[in-house]
């Protein structure tokens, strides 16, 4: 039985206090289930960003995508979710990754260290928020209970392992860090592997967690080959049918979207979909088509 759709907008402009307020309010009568803040230099920082949001919606759950887990330490992340989960009335999802740009390690005076480092770090993080958040002498207390939900978003056999164990919500970028810290699409069979997995790695969890996927292109067109012409030079080693076959690529008419997604979720699993702020009112329709599902 697949789990009901989920929608999240992951919102990266800095913005002030009023135009922040207006697009969490915007997201919201949308239909969007929950509102993101991502983890970069030069974009808002999350947890005074995921509160104010707080303030200005009622429905949507809030959440962080994802945390550079070599931008925290975890004791000290451990008062932010705490206070967070708080302040927003037990509405916090903690998204947790290792981080993919070097430079912006570089520039916060942050050790880069190795994919296994990061990882080993990662995995550290989640076992101390484990341990202190699970304390009852813990201060301060979240409001859920045993703990704030936790996602992971990673793509690696270690990560899916780590995911696997530990999340309870598996997220998937459908794409692989590269060394110059940009992302490189992988294809729908290459997704189907990493999904695949991750599946075997969490055969013994006594409950499924959700699947996530981060969309980056929605485009509602009659043509479907036009609309991806301009995404086709940052892919210059996929075809552009393999292009339009891409998971992370919403690009067709409302209906032919909407089947996209439930043949998605039939295919790899993905029930909870976070589309980027810049698609967030192209995907309204879709949001709508699916509400219930």
């Amino acid at each position: 039985m697949p789990l009901p759709f989920r929608f999240g907008v992951n919102l990266m402009q800095p913005a002030t206090a009023e135009e922040w307020r207006a697009k969490c309010r915007r997201a919201e009568e949308l239909g969007y289930d929950v509102i993101l803040v991502p983890d970069h230099l030069g974009m808002p920082a999350p947890f005074p960003s995921l509160v104010a949001a707080a303030e200005a919606t009622e429905r949507p759950r809030l959440g962080t995508f994802v945390l550079n887990a070599g931008f925290w330490n975890p004791a000290l992340l451990a008062r932010e979710v705490a206070t967070t989960d708080a302040l927003t009335g037990g509405r916090l999802e903690l998204g947790l990754g290792t981080g993919y740009v070097a430079a912006e390690h570089e520039s916060a005076g942050i050790l880069w260290g190795s994919p296994r480092e990061r990882v080993d770090h990662l995995a550290r993080t989640v076992e101390e928020l484990d341990r202190l958040l699970g304390s009852e002498e813990h201060q301060p207390q979240t409001v859920q209970k045993p703990r704030v939900p936790l996602l992971i978003g990673g793509n690696g056999d270690r990560m899916l392992k780590l995911t696997a164990e530990h999340a309870d919500i598996a997220a998937f970028t459908g794409a692989r860090s590269m060394p110059d810290g940009m992302l490189a699409a992988i294809t729908a069979e290459e997704l189907g592997e990493r999904v695949a997995l991750y599946q075997e790695l969490a055969a013994d969890r006594k409950e499924p967690a959700e699947l996530n996927l981060l969309i980056q292109i929605v485009a509602i067109t009659e043509d479907r080959s036009a609309a991806v012409q301009e995404w086709l030079p940052h892919v210059p080693y996929l075809t552009e049918q393999q292009v339009l076959a891409l998971p992370i690529a919403l690009l067709g008419t409302l209906d032919e979207i909407v089947d996209q997604v439930r043949a998605q979720r039939e295919r790899y699993g993905f029930s909870y979909l976070t589309v980027l702020e810049p698609n967030m009112e192209v995907f309204g329709p879709v949001i709508e088509a699916l509400r219930g599902e």
